[in-house]
């Protein structure tokens, strides 16, 4: 497995994070590709936070076997960024509609 292909699963940990988050509680969904988006970004910018604190892709592989203890770690987080995200960006939609 190389990096890219574990930042690729991670942005669809996020996408699954946030359209799962919209299933549960109807009142924070964007829509199919609303949800989508925020759990892309959410993902990232989370996985571009938190990344440096050891369990970034790069360092998953960096021993030429795959470490699935800061794998889980990655995904998590990234499930975590979409939850985040579509929760944060549906608040700031309600805030600037208000308006």
């Amino acid at each position: 497995m190389t990096a890219t292909l574990i930042s690729l699963i991670s942005i669809l940990s996020g996408i699954i994070g946030a359209n799962l988050m919209a299933v549960v509680f109807k009142k924070y969904s964007l829509g199919s590709i609303g949800n989508t988006i925020a759990g892309v970004f959410g993902s990232i910018l989370f996985m571009k936070s938190f990344g440096r604190l050891g369990f970034d892709p790069f360092t998953i592989v960096e021993s030429g076997n795959i470490n699935f203890n800061l794998l889980i770690l990655n995904l998590l987080i990234s499930f975590l960024g979409g939850l985040v995200a579509l929760i944060l960006i549906k608040k700031l939609k309600i805030l600037l509609n208000k308006n």
